[in-house]
């Protein structure tokens, strides 16, 4: 496992690298400088299993408001931060707990000097992050396109750029929105750089597509041992990228507790709601803190199997279906009351 041999890096109260489990990053899409959204979306993430949160800092403002921000949240916040070096300068001292930055667009060798004297001074982790978008136009010439080999390099310049300044306390991230030059890109900078790797695809799209993408691309590059820290991007409400990546690791082995809801496709035999009542189901389990598997499935055929599968599930019938627990049918019940009674044996859940 690549992520095994990692350097450890600590990013506020959370510790990434050296064999540590894959820490759910995500990104605020509120305006940093208005605090009182920002800090209310951040909690909101919190809740959904956001482990770190990034935010935008285009401004002296929002970099300022940091300080409050963090004051409010309880989980580590990184700077985003573009062109200006100033603004990385100030998150820092407004007690930001990591910075991600690009020392190509930072500005000039002094500038990005005065950036990482400042992070050795408070001992700021630096996150280099190169996307395919913005490679420069020599490697593109070099490699004949935008390619996972040019993205590498890139990324390792950077690296050694701020390693000649004499720090090393660095978190690197390679994205493209192109799935399998991103798994390439991965495959190929793990066998050469011993930093933490936070991994996504970036613009991945929206709810749907986005998901696709995310998921085909975190699940090949996370199961090849490679990533400590991974970000769904999609074009929506963050809090849905914290459900796509804990159910990513999730299938995937790196992460266990919640409850897994599994459910049939249905077909002409369904006699139930079956998919009203399997969202319903996955909804009602978010907030239950057990680590079991709940099955809903719709029908006599392969139904009650599925269920005694399962720790406790849901095999439809005509209008009605029974509860299967630990292998055992304990209850026959009408189809509208189906969810409450599940949801009653959840909360009274004994092993």
């Amino acid at each position: 496992m690549y992520r095994d041999q990692t350097k450890e890096i600590h990013i506020g109260n959370v510790t990434i690298g050296g064999g540590h489990p894959v820490a759910i990053q995500s990104m605020t899409n509120t305006k940093t400088e208005n605090v009182e959204a920002t800090v209310a979306q951040i909690l909101e993430l919190e809740a959904a299993g956001c482990e770190i949160i990034r935010c935008a800092v285009p401004t002296m403002e929002a970099a300022e408001a940091i300080g409050e921000i963090k004051k409010q949240v309880h989980i580590p916040v990184v700077a985003d931060i573009h062109f200006d070096y100033r603004l990385a300068i100030a998150a820092m001292e407004h007690g930001v707990d990591k910075i991600r930055i690009n020392p190509g667009n930072i500005g000039s060798a002094e500038k990005l000097k005065a950036v990482v004297d400042k992070a050795k001074e408070l001992q700021v982790p630096i996150r280099v992050g190169v996307n395919s978008g913005s490679l420069e136009k020599h490697l593109i010439e070099k490699y004949h396109g935008v390619s996972a080999e040019g993205i590498v390099e890139s990324a390792l310049d950077k690296v050694k750029m701020i390693e000649d300044l004499g720090y090393d306390n660095l978190v690197v991230s390679i994205k493209s929105s192109d799935v399998l030059m991103c798994v390439e890109a991965h495959e190929l900078i793990a066998k050469q750089c011993r930093y933490p790797l936070h991994v996504g695809i970036t613009e991945s799209g929206t709810l749907h597509s986005g998901n696709i993408k995310s998921s085909v691309g975190l699940g090949i590059i996370l199961h090849a041992g490679i990533g400590d820290t991974i970000r769904v991007s999609l074009t929506g409400n963050p809090v849905e990228e914290i459900k796509t990546a804990k159910l990513v690791l999730k299938t995937l082995g790196l992460r266990k507790g919640g409850i897994e809801v599994v459910s049939c496709p249905t077909c002409g035999r369904t006699q139930i709601d079956l998919i009203g009542l399997a969202n319903k189901v996955e909804n009602m389990v978010a907030d239950i803190p057990l680590d079991i598997k709940v099955a809903v499935m719709g029908c006599v055929v392969n139904g009650p199997g599925e269920a005694r599968e399962a720790d406790i599930g849901v095999a439809g019938g005509i209008g009605e279906g029974l509860i299967i627990k630990k292998g055992k049918v304990i209850k026959k019940v009408k189809e509208e009351n189906l969810l409450e009674e599940l949801r009653q044996e959840l909360l009274h859940w004994k092993e």
